[in-house]
């Protein structure tokens, strides 16, 4: 099949998270599979461009990749060159898969592939929370869910959901959906390559830690994980990610008000070998989000052998529950430091936990694994292309 990914950033623009990665590990598992994969995406990285060629194709793992400047309008990655190669192509692919929503390239995208009677495929990739949206959102974003989405996403072919949790929440919308089908991210299991463990994560492996890996964001519970350190005793808590919006200042007060801040380690991003150290040597990992439709890091975690704690918030809750990887606990300070402090001082549970999650994460999880039920759905909704007017 000849498959088209819009997406608003791709790599090496990892500052915008999960999403990056999950997309980019989707393409390439695709690619692998022997489809001819293609992604028109942006090249805005934070309030710069990435270093990489434009309008031309590149080729990343064997996924053609096509960048387009957005000059004005950043914010929602107004690209009109990208517009102009949808007019031109869209007609030429089997199926058009959208990631996210809210943003210019996605409903163009979408509304083109329509008018060309291409099928397409809509990730929301957790933004359809309601809840979530009504108390921290613009008003904006109200209106878009409203004229834009609302019609994008009912025009669709199918919606694809991470978890059934993320399922759940954008089913409280009311609106009309296609078919919806659940189909988690996946996890490399191959070693990172790259330079070796920095001096800096070398001296942090040495004593036992807690390890948080992902953006530094109120929406990731950090707030939680601090209050619930005074119940783990002994134990450091490392917080890795990247940090947009200078939350770590926050957190960082309220560790000492807490009476932890000389057991809370900031690092910073980490990637590769660092990233991996960490996840070899974490007593466990946690991820204690408000909101998360499926949460990449814990299958990384798990397939890295690392027991994993989660609220029940995070879309990958039920399946940690259900492979025995770790816990899942309410995010209040009792419930989930006494949850924290259990597997730190228990290392034959640790050890088991983290058995059960790698076997899930190799036959669950794995890009190959996770691609084949992409292509079915892909090949579901592929039928002959018919113009509308």
């Amino acid at each position: 099949m000849k498959i088209l990914h819009v997406v608003a950033s791709y790599l090496p623009a990892t500052r915008y998270g999960g999403t990056i990665v999950s997309v980019h590990g989707l393409c390439r598992a695709l690619a692998q599979r022997g489809h001819d994969v293609h992604v028109y995406t942006t090249s805005v990285d934070g309030d710069r461009d990435s270093d990489v060629p434009h309008e031309t194709p590149v080729n990343v793992d064997g996924v053609t990749v096509w960048y387009f400047r957005s000059r004005r309008f950043r914010r929602l990655y107004w690209a009109p060159r990208l517009r102009h190669m949808l007019l031109r192509h869209v007609g030429e692919f089997d199926v058009v898969h959208t990631h996210a929503i809210y943003l210019w390239p996605l409903w163009t995208a979408a509304r083109l592939a329509r008018q060309a009677g291409v099928p397409y495929v809509v990730s929301p990739r957790g933004m359809l929370e309601k809840q979530l949206i009504e108390q921290k959102s613009a008003v904006w974003k109200a209106g878009l869910i409203g004229f834009v989405e609302k019609p994008t996403l009912e025009h669709a072919a199918a919606v694809h959901m991470t978890s059934r949790r993320e399922a759940e929440q954008a089913a409280a919308f009311g609106f009309a959906l296609p078919p919806v089908r659940v189909i988690p991210n996946g996890v490399a299991l191959e070693p990172p390559s790259g330079p070796g463990v920095s001096e800096g994560i070398s001296d942090i492996a040495g004593e036992p830690f807690v390890l948080f890996l992902g953006r530094v964001n109120w929406k990731k519970g950090l707030d939680r994980l601090i209050s619930a350190l005074p119940h783990v005793p002994d134990a450091r808590l490392v917080i890795a990610g990247n940090d947009e919006e200078e939350y770590t200042l926050v957190l960082d007060d309220l560790a000492r008000q807490s009476g932890v801040g000389d057991r809370v380690i900031f690092t910073g991003p980490v990637h590769g070998k660092d990233k991996a150290a960490l996840l070899a040597s974490a007593r466990v990992l946690v991820l204690p989000s408000y909101s998360e439709n499926f949460g990449n890091v814990v299958v990384e975690a798990m397939a890295a052998g690392c027991p994993v704690v989660v609220t029940p918030e995070v879309g990958i809750a039920e399946s940690v529950a259900q492979t025995g990887a770790g816990l899942v606990v309410e995010g209040t300070p009792a419930a989930l430091g006494g949850a924290i402090a259990a597997l730190v001082a228990d290392h034959r549970r640790r050890e088991e936990m983290g058995s059960r999650g790698r076997v899930a994460a190799m036959t669950q999880f794995s890009w190959p694994a996770v691609a084949l039920q992409m292509e079915q759905l892909y090949q579901s909704v592929a039928v002959r292309k018919t113009v509308h007017a």
